[in-house]
């Protein structure tokens, strides 16, 4: 009598939790609230672009003129460089040995003159001698000649030795020229960003993907703006701008306007978003802000908005 009841009982039961299960699963998942309230534009109308810091000088790639082994690295992050800082040195052994040959060449050289200088002095005597000689039947006129012609033979061959002197001269100082460009220096004033090289790792020369250094002038910072194509006929340079720390709004700073690139390119800076369209072409301004009035560093993204006219030619008025 009990397994008569018991069998639908179950059976009642196991409907009900399906039934609650199904309408449980259908509510909708909350969205999971933001890590970091994004920012809100102060003005009326607008144009919103990413922005990312960059130095005054912009992010200077340090490279090197010739390759070769790195000797010495005279600077680390975070250091302060005057102009013609050297940053750091590659392996000059090699150039300081060819230095010393063509050294060596220019001492031969200039002993070469002296000795130029003796033979002409004395072919010069022997000449002016015979030209003295007021008697020609004295001498002969063979004897004459050949004394002008070995005159003559001797100051071609000091201005040989004199040539050869510069040529050794200017050997000298193409070989010092190269050994001052095995020392890499600060272009200017400023910081040092990045450091990508090592004592012993080698440094090839040309364009880099990774650049060995990386060098700004901090003093005052810019944001390079991103300004949609479609955006762009809407957009003047003197309106207010402002900038939100991207991660957190309560950091803002009133923009300078700087100045604008009149050229258009290719967006660089994705999102990562789905619907974000990577065909998107955009014109860039720099605004600039002073280094004290944010928590900031090189590199890091900040959403700026700008005070945008409408169609009408009026501008939007802030809130």
């Amino acid at each position: 009598m009990k397994i008569k009841y018991l069998l639908p009982i179950l059976a009642a039961a196991g409907f009900v939790f399906a039934i609650y299960t199904v309408i449980k699963g259908n509510k909708p998942i909350p969205v999971a609230p933001a890590v970091a309230e994004p920012a809100s534009a102060p003005f009326k109308l607008f144009i919103a672009g990413s922005g990312i810091i960059e130095p005054k000088s912009r992010n200077i790639a340090i490279g090197t003129p010739l390759p070769g082994i790195v000797k010495t690295l005279s600077v680390k992050v975070g250091d302060k460089v005057k102009i013609k800082t050297p940053l750091f040195y590659l392996d000059d052994r090699d150039t300081q040995a060819e230095l010393a040959v063509k050294r060596a060449d220019l001492a031969k050289a200039q002993a070469a003159i002296n000795e130029a200088q003796a033979s002409r002095k004395d072919t010069q005597s022997l000449s002016d001698l015979a030209e003295a000689v007021t008697d020609r039947r004295a001498i002969s006129s063979e004897e004459l000649l050949r004394r002008r012609n070995a005159l003559q033979i001797s100051t071609a061959k000091l201005k040989s030795a004199e040539a050869q002197v510069q040529q050794a001269e200017a050997a000298v100082l193409s070989t010092q020229t190269t050994l001052a460009r095995l020392v890499v220096q600060s272009p200017i004033e400023g910081e040092i960003l990045q450091v990508n090289i090592r004592p012993g790792e080698f440094a090839p020369a040309g364009t880099l993907n990774t650049p060995l250094l990386v060098l700004g002038n901090l003093d005052q910072l810019y944001v390079r703006v991103d300004i949609d194509e479609n955006d762009a006929w809407r957009f003047d340079k003197n309106s207010k701008a402002v900038a939100f720390l991207r991660g957190n709004r309560n950091f803002k700073v009133d923009l300078t306007p700087a100045y604008v690139e009149p050229f258009v390119v290719p967006k660089k800076s994705l999102t990562g978003d789905s619907t974000e369209r990577v065909d998107t072409r955009v014109l860039q301004a720099l605004y600039s802000f002073e280094r004290s009035q944010l928590p900031v560093y090189v590199g890091q993204q900040m959403d700026v908005f700008i005070e945008s006219r409408d169609s009408s030619g009026n501008e939007g008025t802030g809130l």
